[in-house]
């Protein structure tokens, strides 16, 4: 059953309504026509009948008016019961009460009961509302560069949260904006076009289940460019679905199998460990000592449609993030350069930066979690 929208009808639109009943039009055919409810046509007639007017104010009966009076004046009480213990400080005092209380009561109420004219608190409240804002400015500020350019207002809101700071998303905008912040992510960005693809025969073993429970279980790679002096170079990431960790990594002149050897070299641990491994049909990938490789640590193939980006979406959201946060804006004179960087920046990815569908966990805190719960 859909819930009904609340609609508004102007005092004239009521009157008329009215009209029309004693007009002799029925009631039912009225409330059906104007999809009117019951209750509400009954209390138009006699608010009608009764005052001549359709305000709440204005057809109330003696009682009701009491019972508001007296609710208004046990407010009264309690908002001096509340804040009277403070009518004794001093000013900056005075004006923290009225500060914290002011959604409860009355502002120009509270001055009078504290004694403080009501020029004193809204001079002295703008001063330290004033004072909070360049204060939380410096934070988001601090928060921004941290994340090294990259972090926009949702994860920036997070991490104030982490504070006990609650902001939202909008005034971290508006600071944002007037403090000249833009995120990375805001750039568009020219990308060349893709060699042409792998035609094996291998399928999809992983069939886009990219959620996995267990550590490296089931990697996903890619490659992307980078600007090395004049020419491109080339960076492969070896990514587990597990918790998004980059496990593996190289940079080279040349965007071949050597390159993906390379990445696999750096992966710690037993590479029996992993069970797939999931690619595109990039033909880089597509080398007989790749295929031994895998053979060699009995590591299943997968291959993503021809076509179609969706089978490896993680690997391609995962670079979309490098290029944005570590490639695109930064000069690299040469290989050696870029690897240093590639290194320093893969750690702070696994280890610093927070990630959305990690709960806001870094990728190293996610999987630390996950293991002392499993003891």
């Amino acid at each position: 059953m859909t819930k009904r929208n609340r609609r508004s009808f102007t005092p004239e639109f009521k009157k008329q309504i009215v009209q029309l009943y004693e007009g002799g039009k029925p009631r039912q055919e009225i409330i059906r026509e104007y999809e009117l409810t019951s209750s509400s046509f009954d209390r138009w007639v006699s608010q009608y009948h009764d005052t001549g007017s359709f305000k709440e104010e204005d057809n109330r009966s003696p009682e009701e008016k009491e019972l508001i009076k007296l609710r208004k004046e046990n407010q009264r009480l309690n908002m001096e019961n509340d804040i009277f213990k403070a009518s004794g400080a001093d000013h900056g005092t005075k004006v923290d009460v009225i500060r914290n209380n002011r959604h409860n009561y009355s502002v120009s109420a509270m001055c009078a009961v504290l004694q403080l004219p009501k020029s004193t608190y809204y001079y002295e409240a703008k001063l330290k509302d004033t004072s909070e804002e360049d204060e939380l400015t410096a934070r988001i500020v601090d928060i921004f560069h941290r994340s090294r350019k990259n972090f926009g207002t949702r994860k920036i809101k997070h991490e104030l949260q982490t504070e006990g700071r609650k902001v939202s998303r909008r005034r971290i905008g508006r600071i944002m904006k007037e403090q000249g912040l833009v995120s990375k992510y805001t750039v568009a960005h020219f990308k060349p076009m893709k060699s042409t693809c792998n035609e094996s025969d291998q399928g999809n073993t992983l069939n886009r289940h990219f959620d996995q429970n267990q550590a490296r279980k089931v990697v996903v790679s890619d490659l992307t460019y980078v600007r090395v002096g004049t020419k491109w170079n080339y960076i492969c990431a070896i990514l587990d679905l597990y918790n998004r960790e980059i496990i593996g990594y190289s940079a080279g002149a040349k965007k071949d199998a050597a390159l993906v050897q390379k990445a696999f070299a750096s992966i710690e641990g037993d590479l029996r460990d992993i069970h797939l491994f999931h690619t595109d049909r990039g033909n880089e990938f597509k080398n007989q000592a790749i295929e031994e490789l895998l053979e060699t640590f009995d590591i299943d193939r997968s291959l993503s449609e021809k076509g179609c980006p969706y089978d490896n979406a993680v690997a391609e959201a995962t670079y979309k993030v490098l290029k944005t946060e570590f490639i695109y804006g930064e000069t690299f004179e040469n290989l050696k350069e870029l690897e240093l960087a590639l290194f320093d920046y893969v750690h702070w990815y696994n280890n610093i930066r927070i990630h959305g569908t990690l709960g806001y966990l870094t990728p190293a805190a996610y999987r630390r979690k996950h293991l002392n719960e499993m003891v």
